[in-house]
């Protein structure tokens, strides 16, 4: 089976919602160990994709209590082997201007209190899982290469830093982040990466920088300011999907196959 013909999953995050760039939708629910997950899925230039809202229905699920087992086991149980996820993040960095698309390589974790792998031991032994390469090269670069074809303002490459929200970061974080080498900062991006590195998938993080982090732009940021931001760029982002979407995964990559021994995980394709 060749790559367009599998499915494709997509992550919507702050301001990416609708799915009505879909055609031939349907609504699909999916059990999986760790609770159910409704997802659309539809078709785009003949690709099945599947699409999730990550903080559900009406923003109601703030980032620190999504339940990104669930979310990454579904979509794994739906046979999809490649994911765009997209994310809200501020600029640690005044040369990454706001309405810039990031497609990061590297991650840095802040998060504290959230349940980061699918490994619990016991039966199933201890796994550590390498993230030297914790996403997927092959599906950046048709990303980033479609995204420059539509003259949209990408940046391919970039540190991710995670923090645990749902609170904005302070003045020194930001300051601090930035002296670490974090290029964006967001509150959703770990432990999305690393379950998703557990699973096999070709997966990467589309950032939509809505802001300047905090003591960067000279003024307080308020929610409504990113969803703003998000409203004005979300055109662009579904663009960039729609045109990418249909070849995604023809690109090599160097991402695993995924652990299939994982126990309770099997796969359907069927819409």
């Amino acid at each position: 089976m060749n790559a367009s013909s599998t499915p494709v999953g997509v992550i919507g995050g702050t301001g990416v919602y609708d799915p009505a760039w879909l055609t031939e939708s349907f609504e699909r629910e999916v059990e999986t160990p760790y609770g159910t997950t409704r997802v659309t899925g539809g078709h785009t230039e003949g690709r099945l994709v599947y699409f999730m809202n990550r903080h559900g229905a009406g923003h109601r699920v703030p980032p620190h209590r999504v339940n990104y087992r669930a979310n990454l086991w579904a979509l794994r149980k739906l046979g999809i082997r490649v994911v765009v996820a997209t994310t809200a993040v501020g600029s640690l960095r005044r040369t990454i201007a706001p309405g810039t698309l990031l497609l990061a390589d590297q991650f840095l974790d802040f998060t504290k209190n959230r349940i980061g792998t699918f490994y619990d031991g016991g039966d199933d032994g201890v796994v550590h899982t390498d993230m030297t390469s914790p996403y997927c090269s092959g599906v950046a670069h048709t990303l980033f290469e479609c995204g420059q074809t539509l003259s949209l303002p990408m940046i391919l490459g970039g540190t991710y830093v995670a923090t645990e929200g749902p609170r904005f970061e302070s003045s020194a974080e930001v300051a601090l982040f930035g002296r670490l080498g974090g290029d964006v900062v967001g509150m959703t991006g770990v432990p999305e990466v690393v379950l998703a590195r557990e699973l096999g998938f070709c997966y990467v993080t589309l950032s939509i920088v809505t802001n300047l982090g905090a003591g960067l732009s000279g003024s307080p940021l308020t929610h409504e300011e990113v969803l703003g931001l998000m409203a004005a760029t979300v055109g662009s982002v579904r663009d960039l999907l729609v045109s990418s979407l249909p070849v995604l995964g023809e690109a090599p990559c160097s991402c695993g196959a995924g652990p299939d021994r994982l126990p309770g995980l099997s796969t359907s394709k069927d819409p």
